[in-house]
């Protein structure tokens, strides 16, 4: 059984900065991507950063280009999203997203797993 769970979100001023972690457990492929995606209500999710964890290749949302950096530490079994610069635009619930690959980093609906999500408020 796969598990996702995150943490992390919190309330943050307009420039400041947040590290999101996903926790996981149960994966079981060889080869796998893990990513992030926000989702305000009523609106798709978007993809905001994915990484392949065979080779360590990244994918940035245009959005957040240059602010916001995924990595891992597989020793740790823990996905995270530092998050700088954030904007009001940021405010979303977040949740982090594993699927065997390859996976479109911004197509929702080809990733496998889930988490329950954690809540990023921004203030201007």
């Amino acid at each position: 059984q796969v598990q996702l769970v995150e943490s992390g979100g919190g309330s943050v001023q307009a420039g400041g900065s947040l590290r999101l972690s996903c926790a996981r457990s149960g994966y079981t492929y060889n080869s796998y991507c893990m990513g992030w995606f926000r989702q305000a209500p009523g609106k798709e999710r978007e993809g905001v950063a994915a990484i392949y964890t065979h080779g360590g290749s990244t994918y940035y949302g245009d959005s957040v280009k240059g602010r916001f950096t995924i990595s891992q530490d597989n020793a740790k079994n823990t996905l995270y999203l530092q998050m700088n610069s954030l904007k009001p635009e940021d405010t979303d619930m977040y949740s982090c997203a594993a699927a065997a690959c390859p996976v479109n980093p911004v197509v929702a609906g080809q990733w496998d797993y889930w988490g329950q999500g954690t809540k990023v408020t921004v203030s201007s």
